[in-house]
């Protein structure tokens, strides 16, 4: 079995000399005004409703610009990338090396993080919460686990009453990155699932009934009773559907799938590097995530972008467009993140992503001169920790200051302030968020799938 790629947000592209600041790089020029732009882009179901704000969002600030998202899956996505028919393809599934070879120049545009959740409908329990370890639910998707009432759910939930029927088992039916997501988490958690069907876009699914896409797979399931099916996190919310309560990774509590529990996963990893956006991704995996407080099925979700876009595009001004709108995707367009149940992009992951977007060319010429204006700043913001805010302006602090003078500015600094800074971090927005999500419009495919 291929080793898997752990990865690490909290200590990652850590830069090895630290510049002085130089001025920040200003951004991908806007998009050309007096002119109408359609940038089509298709794939993954699973960061649809974040896609279909981001469409909204932008269109606000430059009207001139419609996106056009598909979301027919990522097998779809990847295929219709490869066959150069889109500006953009997206997958929650990084391409296998067999898929780089035939789209050769594709970068990986990290978007997004979420996770997928095994949602249930089960009248005896009209609640979230219901207890399921990694074995139960791979049993339940070989067919070994049949009734709700098995002794072995029913061991994890010993104060519920589970009714004596029939787990009606739903799956995806096209080829699908939270499919890849899901199988790889049960390829961890089960000898015999990796042995029997592995993972993948598209499995030999020993069981189940099929629907097309997220959106398919969440109204499949809420309206059957006695059914269980996996699907994106923004997706049961928006359809108002119960979910199950995972084991982690360490089997020592079941997680509620949440932001915080999805960060707490994405920075459980002690490797210090991910792949370069032209690199190679296919073993990047962040799914059974050490860690007490980890929800085990997390993932990055990518944009799948050629370096050379002259192939999917028909003029710079149209390529310039394309490069601005990914840019504004991955960073001011991150705040539209947590209100859908994504994670924003860390900063470092984001500068990935730049450095990436840095290296399109249309017709051999550069659209965004990025690093020669940056290089300083990127070392900088390269460096990521899931520490505080406060924290953060010590070490900053620390660095900028003359090694004689460390205990001088030591003995200035107030500590009330950095406590009271420090209780004011992410953790209690992550929880309001998670309490009240906002509720989006459910999917609706605009191109069959493939």
């Amino acid at each position: 079995m291929r080793k898997t790629l752990s990865i690490a947000l909290s200590v990652i592209l850590i830069a090895g000399a630290f510049a002085p600041l130089s001025v920040a790089a200003a951004p991908p020029e806007a998009p050309k005004s007096g002119k109408d732009f359609t940038i089509t882009g298709a794939g993954a179901t699973f960061p649809f409703p974040l896609i279909d704000t981001w469409r909204v969002e932008y269109k606000k600030i430059y009207p001139n610009v419609n996106l056009n998202y598909q979301s027919i899956g990522s097998g779809g996505g990847v295929k219709q990338h490869t066959e150069k028919t889109v500006n953009f393809g997206a997958s929650d599934a990084p391409l296998t090396q067999k898929e780089m070879g035939l789209a050769p120049g594709t970068m990986h545009i990290p978007e997004a993080i979420g996770s997928v959740v095994l949602a249930y409908y089960l009248p005896e329990v009209p609640h979230s919460g219901l207890k399921l370890t990694g074995e139960n639910v791979a049993d339940i998707y070989l067919g070994k686990i049949k009734k709700w009432n098995d002794a072995k759910i029913q061991e994890n939930n010993p104060d519920l009453k589970l009714p004596d029927r029939s787990i009606l088992v739903t799956r995806r039916s096209d080829g699908s990155g939270t499919t890849y997501v899901f199988t790889d988490y049960l390829s961890k958690v089960s000898p015999e699932w990796e042995q029997k069907v592995g993972k993948g876009k598209s499995v030999p699914w020993p069981i189940g009934v099929g629907a097309a896409g997220n959106e398919g797979v969440a109204w499949a399931t809420r309206n059957t009773k006695y059914a269980i099916g996996y699907v994106e996190l923004a997706y049961a919310f928006q359809n108002g559907m119960t979910y199950a309560y995972l084991q982690n990774a360490d089997k020592t509590k079941f997680i509620e799938p949440n932001l915080e529990s999805v960060f707490a996963a994405v920075s459980s990893y002690s490797t210090d590097q991910l792949p370069k956006p032209e690199g190679d991704w296919s073993a990047v995996s962040i799914t059974n995530a050490p860690g007490e407080e980890s929800y085990p099925i997390a993932s990055f979700t990518y944009l799948l972008v050629y370096e050379d876009i002259g192939q999917v595009v028909k003029d710079k001004d149209q390529a310039k467009a394309l490069v601005h709108l990914i840019y504004w995707m991955i960073t001011d367009g991150q705040k539209f993140s947590k209100p859908l149940l994504y994670d924003p992009l860390p900063p470092a992951v984001q500068e990935l992503g730049k450095n990436g977007l840095a290296r399109i060319t249309f017709n051999g010429e550069k659209l965004w001169d990025y690093q020669a204006k940056s290089t300083a700043k990127s070392a900088t913001e390269s460096k990521v920790t899931v520490k505080s805010d406060a924290e953060k302006k010590t070490k900053e602090t620390k660095k900028t200051t003359d090694k004689k003078d460390i205990k001088k500015t030591t003995k200035t600094t107030d500590k009330k302030e950095v406590k009271k800074t420090t209780k004011t971090t992410d953790k209690k927005d992550i929880k309001k968020t998670t309490i009240k999500p906002t509720t989006v419009k459910t999917a609706t495919k605009t191109t069959s799938s493939k």
